[in-house]
């Protein structure tokens, strides 16, 4: 019987190894291995089946599936980032696709060393495969509707990190319309815009975009998508300070998780469940007779332990008597630190509440009164040119005056509303610190004659002429202190010096110093000058006038940037201010920066604008402005209304006020933009602390207009569009 068992054993045995021989040399087999192992991240073994698969081609002269397998190849080490090693794959594998008729797989070889090429920063090469494998798209008549090749290079730009590119690219796809085969790639890139908007600091268009993202993935079904764009939502959150929405959104993201978990485990294979009881069946019995040994050899030493036991008993005991003693004594102590923290708490909270209290009101006094102030300029504007008497022309001037000096005021207050409340964000763009100095110097020379000061400026040639930093900011504390400086010296000198501090390849220190022969500062101000409304004394601020507050936005700004100043006085001999910021050198040429055009009138006249305002003496200043460079106007006071107006009649450009009754200006022009992608729309609003210029134009607004308006500023930007 025995016998017979084994020979019927042999036989099923040489069945099942002439089956598995077969299968095992093949196209599809090695596939098979190569692509488990991609899913589990094993690219060695992936890449190891994916030759074995090139090889079984070369050995069996399949050139069709050697061309595809190698395709596949580059593939993998693309995504691995060995870009050298793709690049030989891709390039191997269109030379063989050149012997067949041409396929889809041939252009999407020619789009990957497009894509790689992006990767390494080579765009002229890139670009050159890229229009080839739109070409035999094309000449097949296949066309990318789902836009995963746009998305692939978007991708490449960023990896590269390019990251204007990037977005330029995304920004593309998401203006696609939304269809099926679309909608995946168009969340993808919502996501994508987001990720580089937070590693920009864009925080208020990064959550937009993360929005959008959420909102077009509540059409879709797919749960793995929605779990990281909800992550990606709890991190920004969280690196804004906003804890709870940060926990509520990551709380969403586990129980996503868990669901995907759960719906995973349920597909689970009968017969894997059955295979598993019989396992467990099998290590239920090595388990007992391994727990038997284990026993006998417990049993051996169980005398010996009790010995140890009693020992320690005893030694514990000791122990424990004496951590009771330290216990009760560390109680007491955490009872009076509790108490001391619960008021340190109470404490913290009031004085947050006050300052956010404080930043509150300044926020909404100052945007309050752009309003007023935009009519009190924007009449001023008007009737000064409306040939005013010579009687009239001085009150005129004075009431210019007042305005332009009020809405200084209010700007600086929101300036430091702004940095306090660490809404402003730091810029990275490259710039030349010496062209900056001169033109600064160029500003401020009639200020400089008015007071009869020798105004010099030295500028080390050390400095590179390309920095990356912040230059509106760099520009916003030079210009304050010089301003000081010649506003508080007459008949005296004022020296600007810049100096290279320390240099490394990639870094440059710059050494800054103003020095004045002015007033001078008395030693008990010297701490208190760089607080909010302080000036040396009362009879400084009646002479010369001032709000008080450049010092305070000067040490804010230069904090903001990493550095630090000091000052130096004394009281009729002058004041010397020094500070050091550091930058990063561009080795890169710098582009040169287009020359801003001047406006003229042909430009405006007879174009036709729509002005979208409900305060109706804006309205009025706003189309008497317009009328008199012979531009044709039509208002509407409220979103609503000139949604419905557009659809039906055509203005060369829309003035989009952004606090409307019914819906605001930014939901308006959302809603224009669903049927009219082109029409210029320009946001007329008075920015406060929760509103800056990137957040409007995330909402396809082309252009911002600050209020109150500066007439010529007004004119200009309307201008562009009118090229």
């Amino acid at each position: 019987m025995k016998y017979h068992l084994l020979i019927l054993i042999s036989f099923f045995t040489s069945i099942l190894y002439s089956q598995t021989k077969q299968n095992i040399d093949s196209i599809s087999y090695y596939n098979k291995l190569a692509n488990s192992n991609l899913k589990t991240k094993k690219y060695d073994k992936a890449i190891f089946f994916t030759k074995k698969s090139i090889d079984f081609c070369e050995t069996n002269h399949k050139s069709e599936g050697l061309a595809n397998q190698t395709f596949k190849l580059g593939k993998i080490y693309y995504n691995q980032q060995k870009y050298e090693e793709a690049l030989k794959n891709f390039h191997k594998s269109v030379s063989l696709f050149d012997n067949f008729k041409p396929t889809c797989t041939k252009a999407l070889a020619l789009h990957y060393i497009g894509v790689t090429n992006t990767a390494k920063g080579n765009h002229k090469t890139a670009d050159i495969y890229y229009k080839k494998a739109h070409t035999l798209l094309k000449r097949l008549n296949i066309i990318d509707s789902a836009e995963i090749l746009n998305y692939q290079k978007a991708m490449a730009f960023k990896t590269n990190n390019d990251l204007k590119a990037a977005t330029k690219t995304f920004q593309e796809i998401i203006k696609k319309p939304d269809n099926s085969s679309v909608l995946k790639t168009k969340i993808d890139s919502y996501y994508q815009l987001g990720l580089i908007e937070t590693q920009l600091k864009q925080n208020d268009s990064a959550i937009i975009y993360y929005d959008n993202a959420l909102e077009l993935n509540s059409k879709t079904t797919d749960l793995i998508q929605k779990s990281k764009i909800v992550l990606a939502i709890s991190q920004y959150y969280k690196e804004n300070r906003n804890f709870d929405l940060a926990y509520s959104y990551l709380d969403e993201h586990y129980q996503i998780e868990n669901y995907i978990l759960k719906l995973k485990n349920a597909k689970i294979d009968l017969n894997e469940f059955e295979r598993f009881k019989k396992n467990q069946s099998l290590n239920n019995t090595l388990k007992r007779e391994s727990e038997e040994k284990i026993q006998l050899k417990t049993y051996r030493y169980s005398k010996l332990v009790s010995i140890l036991a009693i020992a320690l008993i005893s030694i514990l005991s000791l122990l424990s008597l004496a951590l009771y003693k330290n216990n009760i004594i560390r109680n007491q102590n955490n009872l009076l630190l509790k108490e001391k923290n619960k008021e340190l708490i109470l404490a913290k909270n009031k004085a947050e509440k006050a300052s956010k209290a404080r930043s509150e009101f300044l926020s909404t006094v100052s945007h309050e009164l752009r309003t007023p102030l935009n009519a009190i300029n924007g009449i001023t504007h008007l009737l000064l040119e409306d040939r005013p008497k010579k009687k009239q022309l001085k009150y005129l001037e004075s009431l210019k005056f007042s305005g332009n000096y009020l809405t200084t005021f209010i700007n600086e207050i929101l300036e430091i509303n702004k940095i306090d409340s660490t809404k402003v964000e730091v810029e990275h763009i490259s710039f030349n610190l010496k062209e900056l100095l001169f033109n600064i110097q160029g500003s401020l020379k009639e200020l400089a004659t008015a007071n009869k000061n020798y105004f010099n400026l030295e500028i080390d040639k050390e400095i590179p002429d390309s920095l990356i930093g912040d230059p509106t900011k760099v520009s916003q504390i030079i210009l304050n202190l010089i301003n000081n400086a010649l506003k508080f010296t007459q008949n005296g000198n004022v020296n600007v010096i810049a100096k290279l501090f320390d240099k490394s390849e990639e870094n440059a220190t710059i050494y800054f110093e103003i020095v004045d022969t002015g007033i001078g500062i008395p030693e008990d101000k010297l701490q208190t000058v760089f607080e909010s409304f302080s000036q040396g004394s009362v009879e400084v601020n009646r002479k010369y006038g001032g709000t008080g507050l450049g010092l305070t936005i000067v040490k804010k700004l230069i904090e903001l940037l990493g550095g630090e100043i000091k000052l130096k006085s004394e009281v009729g001999k002058g004041s010397t201010f020094t500070f050091k910021l550091d930058f990063s050198i561009n080795n890169e040429p710098m582009e040169k920066a287009e020359e801003v055009k001047s406006y003229n009138d042909k430009q405006l006249k007879h174009k036709s604008i729509l002005l979208i305002e409900d305060n109706k003496i804006n309205q009025m200043i706003t189309r008497k402005m317009l009328e008199n460079k012979a531009i044709y106007c039509e208002i509407i006071d409220n979103g609503e209304d000139a949604v419905e107006l557009l659809k039906v009649k055509h203005f060369d450009m829309i003035l989009m006020d952004v606090h409307l009754p019914g819906i605001n200006g930014t939901t308006a022009t959302k809603q224009i933009r669903e049927y009219d992608k082109t029409t210029p729309i320009i946001a007329l609003t008075a920015i406060s602390l929760d509103e800056n210029k990137d957040m409007l134009l995330a909402f396809g607004m082309n252009d911002v207009i600050t209020k109150p308006f500066v007439p010529d500023e007004f004119y200009s930007t309307i201008a562009k569009f009118f090229d």
